[in-house]
């Protein structure tokens, strides 16, 4: 399942590439809070609240069931780093994770800091942020993971 899956999912990757895999690229800019040979994670440009970050397989892989379970195991490693620095960076009772797979046809993984359930709805998400503030919270975040050891660092 994963091979047929996998040469799918080349084939279409092949013919364009998502919007993740753009900026992974440098075709777009992110912000980037880590990146290794096979994840990376940046900031949203719609945050549920302030701090959120996506973490991103390298590899276009459409719906998070199918992608290789090494791998998925790497992005929830990647996925508690983030959420540690975020514990530490910005004030919350939690760190929330969603995986929804709408909006970009490529697995990525929502962390924020939450402070209740109401922080859980997309509904939330702001239409804009500052660069500023991306700048601010992925500054926040690369120095609390620094502080903790993350070998992603970027």
């Amino acid at each position: 399942m994963f091979i047929a899956h996998s040469v799918w999912c080349l084939a279409m990757s092949a013919a364009q590439p998502t919007v993740f895999t753009r900026i992974i690229n440098g075709d777009i800019p992110g912000t980037f809070v880590w990146r290794d040979e096979r994840a990376v994670a940046f900031m949203s440009i719609n945050p549920i609240t302030a701090g959120h970050t996506l973490v991103v397989p390298v590899e276009e892989v459409d719906h998070w069931v199918h992608v290789d379970p090494p791998l998925m195991a790497h992005l929830f490693d990647v996925t508690r780093w983030i959420g540690a620095a975020h514990q530490r960076a910005f004030p919350c009772e939690r760190v929330g994770v969603i995986i929804a797979g709408y909006e970009v046809p490529h697995t990525h993984i929502h962390v924020f800091p939450t402070n209740s359930m109401a922080d859980y709805s997309f509904a939330n998400a702001a239409p804009h942020v500052e660069r500023d503030d991306l700048d601010a919270w992925a500054g926040a975040i690369r120095s609390e993971l620094t502080a903790l050891g993350a070998p992603g660092v970027v």
